[in-house]
């Protein structure tokens, strides 16, 4: 990372990829960490006013609305905070590297999804996050759209620590085992989003590699996959834990449908940064030491 000092305008920073990033981002310059005191993406009439008096040269966003459920009933929070944000900040003009998700796909694939498969979201939270998407496109402004999926880490609320807790609590677990994807750890994310930038912001032309990227781990497994893995590692300590079953999504009916399918082909990242995150497996066991 030498070679590069900028001054980075971080949101998000309670979030797990968020929290992550203020340390990975570090050796790039100086981190400014805007949490909702300094700047509230729900108020999207102040934005670039806000921006404007923190002056950075890179904005880094990874902060979202991610209730998937509830943003079926929250639209309008959903897409203040996932699509008219984006764009605020996209539209301020400077150098931009913002989060998207999986969910902007059906899940119909049978293989993973590249970045060139057309989306299609099945709820408000994945047309919210789409819509910011496509404003950040139509601002022109140099940018990394970094779609990641299925995270987990050891802070916040997320996957792994809910399957930890309730395996410990519980006599049973019902999981689902018909919803494909790779977890993925937050540090990880944040690792390679602060590489990727470092060489992107060192390219002749940042506009020439601007666009959208998959972040992901590699490999594919089920939640019931992964829950199976998080109970087998706690196996090697605790006493007794949770019977784990497997389910079908249908006896598991949420307000927000689900992708079946959440894989990301992440080989764009790697063929233009020579950034690649391993398999899930190595970076459970990794986040889990």
């Amino acid at each position: 990372m030498r070679g590069v000092r900028v001054r980075i305008l971080l949101t998000g920073i309670s979030g797990q990829v968020g929290w992550e990033l203020q340390r990975t981002l570090a050796p790039l310059g100086e981190v400014i960490a805007a949490g909702r005191g300094v700047l509230d993406l729900a108020d999207t009439a102040s934005i670039r006013r806000r921006v404007a008096a923190l002056a950075p040269d890179l904005i880094v966003n990874p902060a979202a609305y991610t209730a998937v459920d509830k943003a079926e009933s929250e639209s309008g929070l959903a897409h203040a905070i996932n699509a008219a944000a984006p764009g605020e900040l996209a539209a301020c003009g400077i150098p931009l590297v913002h989060f998207s998700t999986d969910y902007v796909f059906d899940g119909k694939k049978a293989g993973a999804y590249t970045e060139a498969d057309a989306p299609n979201p099945l709820g408000v939270y994945g047309a919210s996050k789409l819509a910011g998407e496509r404003a950040v496109q139509r601002a022109g402004v140099p940018h990394l759209i970094l779609r990641t999926s299925w995270i987990y880490g050891l802070r916040g609320r997320n996957f792994l620590l809910t399957m930890q807790r309730l395996a410990r609590e519980r006599d049973a677990l019902n999981v689902v085992n018909d919803q494909f994807g790779a977890p993925t750890w937050s540090r990880l994310v944040a690792e390679a989003t602060s590489l990727a930038i470092a060489r992107w912001l060192l390219g002749p032309d940042q506009t020439a590699t601007s666009g959208v990227y998959h972040v992901s781990c590699s490999g594919r497994t089920s939640w019931h996959g992964f829950a199976a893995a998080i109970l087998a590692n706690l196996a090697a300590t605790e006493g007794k834990l949770a019977r784990l079953s497997a389910i079908p999504s249908s006896a598991y009916p949420t307000p927000a449908m689900r992708p079946a399918n959440s894989q990301l082909e992440c080989g764009k990242l790697a063929a233009t940064f020579g950034v690649r995150l391993p398999d899930w497996e190595e970076a459970l066991a990794l986040c889990l030491e």
